[in-house]
C-alpha cells in the first residue's frame, strides 16, 4: 500500500501546483479507508517537509454540525499547516492560485507547550493555550468540484489552503469561548452566524480530540504550533474582488482581500 499511498499524494501535490482538480480518490479506488488517508496524508506532509517547508501548526475540519451535513460525515479531520500558508490581516490573495477556495471562521489557538496524547482532556488543552486569536481559514479542494468523502478530504491534508491570522491576541481568562460570537460577512454582507460552541460544544474539546488523534500516529501538538479548531458555520464561496471579514466580538476581527 505504501508505494500506492505515495502515488496519490504525488498527485494531490500536482493537482494544487498546476491548480487542477483530480477526480475523487475514493472513485480512483474505493477500497481506501480513513486510516489509508491519514497515510496518504502524512506522505504529503514528508514531501513538503522535504521542499523546505515547515510544519507551523494543524487543523481540524469538520467540527461543526453544519459542516459534517455539508460533506455527509459525521466525525472530524485534520491537516497540517504550514509555513506558506500563513498569511497576515488584510492580506490580498490570488484566487487564481487555488482551484475553488471557501473561507471559513475560526478562533485559532496558539499553545505554550506541548500537548502530548492520548488522554487530553479539554481542561489540558486550555492550560496549555498561550492566547487564542481570530482567523480566517481558506480551504480547497485538489479533487475537482469539491466532490469529496471523508477519505478524500483527509488525504488532501483537510481541504486546507491558506490561514489569515488577526492581529489581535487574547488571553483565555478574559473571555468565555463557548459562548464567543462570531459574524461573517462578504462584502459587507452577512453571510454567516456561529459561536465557540459550534466546535465540538467548545473549541478546546475539538483540540483536545485532535491531541488524542493524532497520539496515533505518534504526533503531538508542539509549542508555538497554531491549532486551528474548526469553522464556526458552514464556508462560504468567494470569488476574486470579495473582500471576507469575519469579527469575534471581544477577541477582534480579521479581514482577507481575494483578487
Amino acid at each position: 500500500m505504501k508505494g500506492k499511498n505515495v502515488q496519490y499524494a504525488t498527485e494531490l501535490l500536482e493537482a494544487e501546483k498546476s491548480r487542477q482538480g483530480i477526480i475523487p480518490l475514493t472513485e480512483m479506488d474505493n477500497s481506501l479507508t480513513v486510516e489509508d488517508a491519514y497515510q496518504i496524508q502524512l506522505e504529503t506532509v514528508k514531501l513538503k517537509i522535504a521542499q523546505g517547508k515547515v510544519i507551523v501548526g494543524k487543523k481540524i475540519g469538520l467540527t461543526s454540525v453544519a459542516m459534517q451535513k455539508m460533506l455527509n460525515v459525521d466525525e472530524p479531520d485534520y491537516g497540517h499547516l504550514f509555513d506558506d500558508m500563513q498569511i497576515e490581516n488584510g492580506a490580498i490573495v490570488k484566487v487564481d492560485s487555488m482551484i475553488s477556495p471557501k473561507v471559513e471562521a475560526e478562533i485559532g489557538f496558539v499553545l505554550k507547550e506541548d500537548l502530548v496524547g492520548p488522554n487530553i482532556t479539554y481542561i489540558d488543552v486550555l492550560m496549555a493555550t498561550k492566547y487564542v486569536v481570530p482567523t480566517l481559514e481558506i480551504i480547497d479542494s485538489r479533487v475537482k468540484d469539491w466532490k469529496i468523502k471523508l477519505v478524500d478530504t483527509v488525504a488532501d491534508n483537510g481541504s486546507s489552503a491558506k490561514v489569515v491570522v488577526g492581529s489581535k491576541t487574547t488571553t483565555i481568562d478574559l473571555v468565555n469561548l463557548r459562548t464567543i460570537s462570531m459574524v461573517l460577512f462578504k462584502n459587507g454582507e452577512l453571510q454567516a452566524t456561529g459561536a465557540g460552541a459550534a466546535a465540538l460544544g467548545h473549541p478546546a474539546y475539538a483540540i483536545a480530540w485532535l491531541a488524542n488523534k493524532l497520539a496515533e500516529f505518534g504526533i503531538t501538538l508542539k509549542k508555538d504550533e497554531l491549532i486551528l479548531p474548526g469553522a464556526l458555520s458552514a464556508a462560504i464561496s468567494v470569488s476574486a474582488g470579495d473582500t471576507i471579514e469575519a469579527k469575534f466580538g471581544a477577541l477582534g476581527s480579521v479581514t482577507v482581500h481575494f483578487e
